[in-house]
């Protein structure tokens, strides 16, 4: 015996008006964004990400003075750091620009 479902005979439905109240502009994509700030964010730590990589492989492979070989993993790792992210986000907009499926401006975080 089921007590906990009882029956209201007390409430009535009604069928809602048909309506028309849609238009096409509501379906329809607004033009995207493209996010300048960091877009430009992005090809900075690429440059400087890759200058710091290119400044550590030097180092490692002797063509920079040996007096520096103690900062050699530092930028090695600030330069990864730097330029993974970087070259990311720009694969990401050059993608978005060239209007491959998948890939949009809206994938890349804005500043505001």
């Amino acid at each position: 015996m089921n007590r906990s479902r009882k029956k209201h005979s007390n409430y009535s439905y009604s069928k809602l008006a048909d309506r028309e109240d849609f238009t096409d502009e509501q379906f329809q994509l607004p033009p995207t964004k493209i996010p300048w700030k960091a877009i430009c964010l992005a090809t900075f730590l690429c440059c400087v990400g890759f200058v710091l990589l290119l400044i550590g492989s030097l180092i490692i492979t002797g063509h920079i003075d040996s007096q520096y070989s103690d900062r050699m993993w530092s930028l090695i790792v600030l330069g990864v750091i730097m330029f993974l992210p970087g070259f990311y986000h720009l694969r990401i907009a050059y993608y978005a620009f060239r209007n491959f499926p998948g890939y949009s401006f809206d994938d890349i975080p804005e500043f505001e």
